[in-house]
């Protein structure tokens, strides 16, 4: 066979969208639990794997070896021609981030034996002595959207390192025991088997949530954005791939991975239709591109190739509005991102704060248009600092609450470190338990991705967007069993299926797509979070 031909059966595969004779129906069955949560509260943090943090969690399925509970094994890693590399690659550029102490360098880490690590461990790095503890911030790890497929590797998770821009830092791991959120999980509902809802990066994971499928970019070919289209091929055993670079090395000791595109958009699907998979700014301000010379300040500048045009797929904020069940997107920083001008916002995105334009998924949509829909943009965009608090005291959170922490406080590997969010989160945890709402409540922490990190769980397949990675979940509720490990299947839009499923909404057709797919593949559809709740009551 051709290699256009399998390039034309890669893409066909990813493309396909058909359901199958048979697909699994709304769920049904006890409904006491689900129904007794009247407000949902999401806190949505950063890039971390579910062996990342918890690993060695009792109970758990952790990393093999290190976790009496684990199921598989698969630890070896693998080069690019598909042998069993002798030790992990070096962290290329050194392990921690520039300005943090201690400094581990690229040269310390070179030759580490080929299996995980842990990061902050006495015994870190093969007994090196140069653990690093989870107040210091580390290098960031590439994390995108074909990257994350190619280090998935078909299930078998044997290509992190040799597809990681950070080399042998994809394998490390924390102990996690005096997290506060390890001490959460312990109190209730930690969800083992919970991946990320599509493959790479967080830009494509927010819009995931919100709307379970990837943005569209009609004509990209002919757009100011022709040149981000990734180039893709498929290797000898007919797996999609980036494209290597002409100048690639052979092996993944030698350097990492080069691609000759490894662009923002995916190419023209069989539909025409072209798909934005990795970061792109939004229309609407607050972007890290400035407005078009002369024009509307609250708008993003058009021309610019990484400008994506407004959307208007449906997403869960069109089937909450249309049954009147309130909701909001808190973010931090939000108000002092949206004041800001252009000449001040690069301050507030690079320096202490660390806002995301690209953690903000509900402005890439028409329906908030500035100038069109203000109030309605308004009244859903909402400040963490200036509101979330508030109205948690008060007892005024919607029924569907969505939180952003700011970057320095969502546990991003580059910018920010494991600690302060963790203490952020577990603070917010608490002052929740406190609202008038709380008996009602229901909470779920999760991470929008793996950030780049190995998890050796293996990866159901879905449809041509996921699911990625296993991440953490936590589900926190006076409602959910008590010191529980769930093993259901959930992916992050068992988010949207517990909202349509408990406010009786129309399914998302991304949502009931996966299902379909992961039944076509073999593997049960995923749950909506119902299996952590207390039915007894």
């Amino acid at each position: 066979m051709t290699p256009r031909r399998l390039l034309a059966l890669g893409l066909a595969l990813l493309a396909s969208c058909s359901a199958p004779p048979s697909s699994p129906g709304p769920a049904t069955g006890d409904r006491r639990g689900i129904d007794a949560i009247d407000t949902l509260v999401v806190i949505y943090a950063e890039n971390r794997a579910f062996d990342t943090f918890y690993g060695l969690f009792p109970g758990a399925n952790g990393i093999p070896g290190r976790n009496p509970s684990a199921v598989g094994s698969g630890l070896a890693q693998r080069d690019f021609d598909g042998s069993v590399l002798a030790v992990l690659p070096p962290v290329w550029g050194g392990l921690t981030a520039p300005g943090q102490a201690p400094v581990v360098t690229q040269a310390q880490t070179v030759g580490l034996p080929n299996k995980p690590f842990q990061i902050d461990g006495p015994d870190a790095f093969d007994g090196r002595g140069i653990g690093v503890p989870i107040s210091v911030t580390t290098r960031d790890l590439v994390h995108r959207f074909y990257n994350n497929m190619m280090q998935i590797d078909g299930g078998r998770n044997d290509r992190f390192a040799a597809y990681s821009d950070a080399g042998a830092l994809a394998m490390g791991y924390y102990d996690g025991t005096d997290m506060a959120l390890w001490k959460v999980a312990r109190q209730y509902t930690l969800a083992d088997n919970f991946f990320m809802g599509a493959f790479g990066g967080s830009f494509l994971n927010h819009q995931y949530l919100v709307c379970g499928c990837a943005p569209e970019y009609p004509d990209a070919d002919r757009s100011p954005a022709m040149g981000l289209i990734s180039e893709v091929d498929v290797d000898a055993e007919g797996r999609l791939r980036l494209t290597p670079a002409a100048d690639a090395t052979g092996s993944a000791l030698a350097g990492p991975p080069r691609y000759k595109r490894d662009g923002t958009l995916t190419p023209k699907d069989p539909s025409g239709m072209f798909h934005a998979v990795n970061t792109m700014q939004p229309a609407y301000q607050p972007s890290t591109l400035l407005p078009a010379p002369n024009g509307d300040a609250r708008y993003g500048d058009p021309a610019q190739p990484g400008t994506l045009p407004p959307q208007t797929l449906t997403t869960i904020a069109d089937r909450l509005d249309g049954k009147g069940v309130s909701w909001a997107w808190y973010s931090g920083a939000w108000q002092l991102a949206s004041a800001a001008t252009p000449e001040t916002r690069p301050a507030i995105f690079r320096g202490t704060v660390q806002f995301q334009t690209h953690h903000q998924p509900f402005n890439y949509y028409a329906s908030f248009d500035p100038v069109r829909h203000g109030a309605y943009r308004a009244a859903h965009l909402r400040d963490f600092d200036h509101a979330f608090l508030a109205d948690a005291a008060a007892g005024r959170l919607p029924a569907v609450t969505f939180y952003k922490p700011q970057g320095n406080l969502n546990q991003h590997a580059g910018y920010a470190n494991v600690a302060d969010g963790d203490a952020h989160i577990a603070e917010l945890i608490g002052k929740l338990q406190k609202s008038p709402q709380w008996p009602h409540m229901l909470i779920v922490v999760t991470y929008d991705e793996n950030g780049g990190f190995w998890d050796h769980a293996p990866v159901p397949v879905g449809d041509r967007w996921g699911p990625g990675t296993r991440v953490p979940a936590i589900i926190v509720s006076p409602l959910a069993k008590k010191g529980y490990v769930d093993k259901t299947p959930y992916d992050t839009a068992s988010i949207l299926r517990f909202v349509t499923r408990r406010w009786k909404l129309e399914p998302l057709p991304g949502v009931e797509l996966r299902d379909r797919e992961l039944v076509r593949h073999g593997s049960p559809p995923m749950g909506d979070l119902r299996n952590a709740i207390e039915t007894a009551r």
